[in-house]
């Protein structure tokens, strides 16, 4: 059930991504183009099965270290409101590419984080992690081989 649930929790984030791919907001588009011309590269060549191991590794790990050890270890000595929000803040440091990154990574990780609390499943915010990472990833190869297909 937790899988099941993660897989619907991963909907907001991919709303998100959407919204970060279509916005007209400069800083937001300029990240867009920033991860592409960073990670295009890198990843162009994977596989779909290799970018689903990455997204799947990375969301465990990052899930486990902010929600399961830092959110939690937190929570044992502040309000659970104020564990909630500083393990955002630091999974948007985490992420810090730009300032606008930062930003719409700590507001993920924040929703990851109400996930757990709410669920009290750690597999609920994982799967919704590594489902939007998987999705992110091949949309920017997809992205980047496109681009690279005009340019020849």
């Amino acid at each position: 059930m937790a899988a099941i649930l993660g897989v619907a929790a991963s909907v907001p984030l991919l709303l998100g991504l959407r919204w970060t791919l279509t916005t007209p907001v400069r800083p937001v588009r300029d990240l867009v183009e920033l991860v592409q011309d960073q990670l295009g590269p890198v990843l162009a060549s994977r596989s779909a099965t290799e970018l689903a191991v990455l997204a799947a590794l990375a969301g465990a790990a990052e899930e486990i270290l902010f929600r399961g050890v830092l959110q939690v270890g937190l929570a044992r000595v502040l309000p659970e409101g104020l564990a909630l929000v500083l393990t955002g803040a630091a999974f948007g440091l985490a992420h810090f590419v730009t300032p606008t990154y930062a930003l719409l990574a700590g507001l993920a990780g924040v929703y990851l984080g109400v996930l757990f609390w709410l669920q009290g499943n750690l597999l609920v915010p994982i799967v919704a992690h590594g489902l939007y990472d998987f999705v992110a990833l091949t949309y920017l190869v997809r992205r980047y081989r496109a681009t690279m297909d005009r340019r020849d």
